[in-house]
């Protein structure tokens, strides 16, 4: 018989010709005395078996998974594009963690997240295909459900840490929860610390109350992230309709307050006593402001207290992204253990994932969903979910339409 040169084959083919040499070292002619369904036939049918057992064995060693193959495919691919809050600590923090973890290059779109949702949704329309995901807040990606411009979330998950509700305070929850529950995930949940005040301008004990926003004091001097579009104003206005009715907004509305999207203008005045509150505005558009030493702060506990928020937590792909599959890399790292870590520190904002600590948020006067109040406490204290996008920010929108001219 012809020796077979194995140094030139491969793994799977020098395995397969290591069994066939070994089935016919196996292999004598039965005798008379003995059936072809005797003793040595049994040995071979057994030794062969095993051989195979142990090629198809070795054969799925070499295999990659599911998630080294995605990997190896985005890293062809090269980039990931993802719409971001808007933050420079967050586009620096995650853009570099996630290039020297993966070694896939990440452009952040920094922006509020309408902007980005108004981008992707008029790109979609047009054809045109640049962001692969969005991370923004509130109601912000259900202009992208709607418009048929967000893909199935699910198809983008592999690692198990990702997929199983387990791992999540609350199991799977999703933005678009009535009409879909498949395209815009919430990740976040904490008790809101959307108003603050000018320490110079303001002592802490004259904000008990949101009542106490309509002192004739404070008139002009006020500040609000206008609520007329979605993103975390118009979540703030919306918990004030809930809780305080459209008499109390009627009133607060002829405060002269000072509306406006820019959520850095709105910052920069209360940073420079030009306003002595502001409602809307989260942690990360004050952090360059704490950083260098200015007065602004959280208001605490306030008695009618804090709307259970998932702030900047929300994330949705982009239907047909151009990079399919840096977006799967980036959406299990981003959700997962890691990635929930860094997000929630860098915007001081609280993740739902249960191996994450939320802990820390105490130190600014926000906590943790998951840390102080059970899963139905938060659905009856929400307002940015698609269930109360219908029945409480609708009318409340409607009102701050009519009310500031």
């Amino acid at each position: 018989m012809q020796k077979i040169r194995t140094n030139s084959l491969s793994r799977w083919e020098r395995v397969r010709v290591r069994a066939h040499s070994m089935e016919n070292r196996c292999y004598k002619e039965p005798s008379p005395q003995s059936s072809p369904r005797g003793r040595g036939s049994k040995i071979f049918v057994a030794l062969v078996g095993s051989v195979l057992l142990l090629a198809s064995r070795a054969f799925a060693a070499q295999s990659p998974s599911e998630w080294e193959q995605t990997l190896a495919a985005a890293k062809k691919e090269g980039i990931v594009v993802a719409g971001i809050p808007a933050s420079n600590e967050l586009r620096t923090a995650m853009g570099e963690k996630f290039k020297n973890k993966f070694g896939i290059s990440i452009e952040l779109l920094s922006a509020r997240g309408p902007e980005n949702a108004l981008r992707i949704v008029t790109e979609h329309n047009a054809g045109v295909h640049y962001y692969d995901l969005l991370v923004s807040g509130g109601t912000t990606p259900l202009s992208l459900v709607s418009a048929g411009a967000a893909d199935e979330m699910a198809n983008y998950w592999i690692l198990p840490e990702v997929k199983d509700p387990k791992n999540w305070w609350g199991g799977h929850i999703w933005e678009d929860n009535i009409s879909t529950r498949k395209y815009a995930y919430a990740f976040l949940c904490y008790t809101t610390e959307t108003v603050w005040y000018n320490a110079s301008q303001a002592d802490a004990g004259e904000m008990r109350s949101f009542d106490d926003l309509l002192n004739p004091k404070w008139k002009g001097r006020i500040g609000f992230l206008d609520p007329r579009n979605p993103g975390s104003g118009q979540n703030t206005w919306a918990f004030l309709w809930k809780i305080k009715g459209e008499e109390f907004l009627a009133r607060l509305a002829q405060q002269e307050m000072l509306i406006n999207q820019n959520l850095r203008q709105l910052a920069d005045s209360l940073a420079k006593g030009k306003l002595a509150f502001t409602l809307g505005l989260s942690h990360y558009t004050y952090a360059p402001f704490i950083k260098a030493g200015l007065p602004v702060k959280p208001v605490p506990k306030i008695k009618e207290g804090g709307h259970a928020n998932n702030g900047s937590g929300t994330i949705a792909v982009v239907k047909n992204p151009p990079h399919p599959n840096a977006a799967k890399i980036f959406v299990n790292w981003f959700l997962g253990k890691e990635g929930q870590e860094l997000y929630g520190k860098t915007m001081v904002q609280g993740t739902r994932r249960l191996d994450v600590s939320t802990e820390w948020l105490k130190d600014i006067g926000s906590q943790g969903c998951k840390d102080v109040m059970t899963v139905e406490d938060y659905l009856r204290l929400e307002t940015h979910l698609e269930s109360s996008a219908r029945k409480i920010r609708a009318p409340a929108t409607a009102l701050a339409t009519k009310l500031l001219k």
